[in-house]
């Protein structure tokens, strides 16, 4: 019995040693929400870190659905169409490598997110399958499946995720200090 109770006291002596070595860590899950006319895109930051000064690109060429940006009433997509737009947070679309219509890889830059907060925006999303589950203009969450979404930072080397046939992407990040 004695050395049971020495076993439990010297667990939680070093116990605290253990916690005191753990950084945060870092992580982004991004998720698409299919709905018309406007499909959104978000973007949460589930770790303990503040994230700054982000490069975030979802490149959708390798999706199941084929999918393509819809973001002008003329080009590659099918019926209704919605430009980027902004619906919380500071997200801006990297200057460097704007959208134009019927493109499959959106590039944007935030400049900051918080801990447990998200960063969001609706755009027009189709896919260009010859027969697909929902038709052109709505994507079914199988549709999205293997997108990829690639993040990084100033402070952190560039990390990604796919998307899986829920229609979220988990990136897990280094680290943080």
């Amino acid at each position: 019995m004695l050395s049971n109770i020495n076993k439990l006291l010297s667990l939680f002596l070093f116990m605290p040693v253990l916690f005191i070595g753990q950084a945060a860590q870092a992580n982004i899950e991004v998720t698409f929400v299919e709905s018309a006319p406007k499909d959104r895109f978000v973007i949460k930051n589930t770790g303990k870190c503040l994230l700054q000064n982000l490069s975030l690109e979802i490149d959708l060429s390798k999706s199941a659905g084929r999918l393509i940006f819809d973001t002008t009433a003329i080009g590659a997509g099918v019926e209704v169409f919605q430009p980027f737009e902004v619906t919380e947070g500071s997200i801006t679309i990297n200057p460097q490598r704007l959208l134009k219509d019927g493109d499959s890889k959106l590039s944007l830059v935030i400049e900051e997110l918080a801990s447990e907060k998200s960063a969001s925006f609706t755009i027009d999303v189709d896919d260009t399958l010859p027969k697909s589950e929902l038709g052109k203009i709505r994507v079914a969450d199988s549709e999205i499946k293997n997108g990829l979404v690639e993040f990084s930072s100033t402070k952190s080397k560039t990390s990604s995720g796919i998307f899986g046939k829920d229609s979220k992407a988990i990136i897990l990040l280094t680290p943080c200090s």
